[in-house]
């Protein structure tokens, strides 16, 4: 997974200004689907375990 630096757009009061967040999560929703997803080769994820398997990879690029 390719590592993606964040910076944030802040208004004049220094807050972040919430698009950003919302692209990220509407990314961070579509792979978790695609994880989801019924292929030949690949290993089908419950919900809850791609969520799971998301977060693992989030903390190993973190870390």
């Amino acid at each position: 997974m390719q590592e993606i630096h964040k910076n944030y757009i802040v208004d004049e009061n220094q807050n972040p200004i919430a698009e950003f967040e919302k692209i990220e999560e509407i990314l961070e929703n579509y792979f978790l689907g695609k994880m989801m997803e019924d292929e030949e080769d690949a290993e089908i994820l419950s919900p809850s375990e791609a969520v799971k398997y998301y977060q693992g990879l989030k903390e190993n690029n973190l870390g």
